[in-house]
């Protein structure tokens, strides 16, 4: 997909978030609080990224989950913009900006906090994941 079919197709906010890095304001995005059972993919490509089983309410302004659904959905990328030092985790296929893991997630669950813009997702529920090609993961919710 071209960059102008993206810019067509993408929420603005969602265009300027995964192709240009950009970052909703936080307690703005529709899955801070959100918390219904389903999947979360790539609003690019489609591919999945992570798993409501390891959503949790870290009080920072946006989605935050302990781990990725798989350990090669997402890839990190030093940043250090704004004159600080992160890490930028980008979706593996898609190369999509999702957001920032930090270090301070909650230590029984591995101590990551994987701190994710709502404009990158899209979410899939667990009613709709066999009818949307996602059936191998309902597993998790069982």
């Amino acid at each position: 997909m071209t960059e102008k079919d993206l810019k067509h197709q993408l929420p603005k906010e969602s265009y300027e978030v995964t192709q240009h890095a950009a970052t909703e304001a936080p307690f703005t995005g529709k899955y801070d609080d959100f918390y219904e059972d389903g999947i979360y993919v790539d609003i690019v490509s489609g591919e999945p990224l992570f798993s409501s089983t390891d959503k949790y309410d870290a009080g920072c302004g946006w989605p935050s989950f302990t781990k990725p659904i798989d350990k090669q959905a997402t890839k990190a990328k030093r940043d250090s913009s704004f004159g600080m030092e992160r890490t930028e985790i980008r979706s593996t296929n898609a190369n999509s900006h999702l957001g920032h893991v930090f270090t301070d997630g909650p230590a029984a669950q591995g101590g990551l906090r994987y701190c994710i813009n709502s404009a990158a997702l899209k979410f899939i529920p667990k009613s709709k994941l066999e009818n949307a090609g996602y059936g191998q993961y309902l597993d998790l919710f069982k």
